[in-house]
């Protein structure tokens, strides 16, 4: 696991748009080369308050071109995105409209921080969503500790001011991802 210093909210930023590319071929496919992922893919993201985990998600949406605001997911626990890989104008949806467009792909960005009890996390149908082909980025994943299956890809922040340290964990093939996000980082911030 490499850590990589990022000094600012704006390098956060960039984080999250420098995976966007990394990710393309499982949006674009449902797999890409990441054979562990035919369905959905869980992307953890760990860190303490403030550490910019909904920023870096931020960068992530703004580089599939999403414009609408993208706020943290505390008190709604979920905020839905529709995406389409191929350049197509992408929108947010609202949590009835779950269901993707053709063509389309969602990323489902998820807060447990106020979860009182990890069995809370059936009722926003966490399943369904990774089962149907969606990417699930969570923010404070030890809250769903015993329901939540192993990440395929994790990402660890922790604050060293006045900036913070990153670390990128993958499993099986999506360590390929973690590999590839610390080295276009890694240089990025040379």
């Amino acid at each position: 696991m490499t850590a990589l210093y990022i000094p600012d909210e704006p390098g956060m930023l960039r984080v999250g748009q420098s995976l966007a590319p990394l990710l393309s071929p499982w949006l674009e496919t449902g797999r890409g080369s990441i054979s562990a992922a035919p369905k959905g893919a869980l992307v953890f993201l760990h860190g303490q308050l403030g550490a910019g985990k909904t920023t870096l998600v931020r960068g992530l949406l703004r580089a599939y071109g999403v414009q609408g605001a993208v706020r943290s997911p505390t008190y709604t626990l979920i905020e839905p995105y529709q995406i389409k890989p191929h350049g197509i104008e992408p929108k947010e949806i609202e949590p009835k409209e779950f269901r993707a467009e053709p063509a389309s792909k969602r990323i489902f960005h998820l807060d447990l921080y106020r979860l009182a009890d990890p069995e809370e996390l059936d009722y926003l149908g966490w399943q369904e969503l990774l089962g149907d082909g969606g990417l699930l980025l969570i923010e404070w994943p030890e809250r769903g500790a015993g329901l939540l299956p192993p990440p395929d890809f994790s990402i660890s922040i922790e604050m060293q001011p006045p900036g913070r340290s990153l670390s990128f964990c993958g499993r099986g093939d999506w360590q390929q991802v973690a590999t590839a996000a610390a080295r276009a980082l890694g240089t990025a911030n040379a």
